[in-house]
């Protein structure tokens, strides 16, 4: 089963440790965690259910391809890593 992992930037807002889900699409894994955990889907995906603008994912070492539908497909031992971009920096 895919592992899907949440940087710390996201865990410290909501309680979503790595999880190994059924989905073979990033959209199915990532709907089997929000169906686990609800107000994570607030943070990930958009009104529309596209990523983010501040959100990036990847399959192993792979940037997810379609940011709307995340059709991308995902395979039983693979990993899904959803980050949180963070801005700001020194003044």
């Amino acid at each position: 089963m895919p592992t899907v992992h949440f940087t710390s930037n996201l865990t410290r807002h909501v309680d979503c440790p790595p999880t190994q889900v059924e989905g073979r699409t990033v959209r199915a894994a990532l709907d089997e965690v929000f169906a686990r955990v609800p107000r994570l889907r607030g943070y990930v995906l958009d009104d529309q259910g596209a990523l983010r603008q501040h959100v990036n994912v990847f399959v192993n070492d792979e940037t997810v391809r379609d940011r709307d539908r995340l059709a991308d497909a995902v395979a039983p031992l693979d990993e899904v890593f959803v980050f949180q971009a963070l801005s700001g920096g020194c003044r």
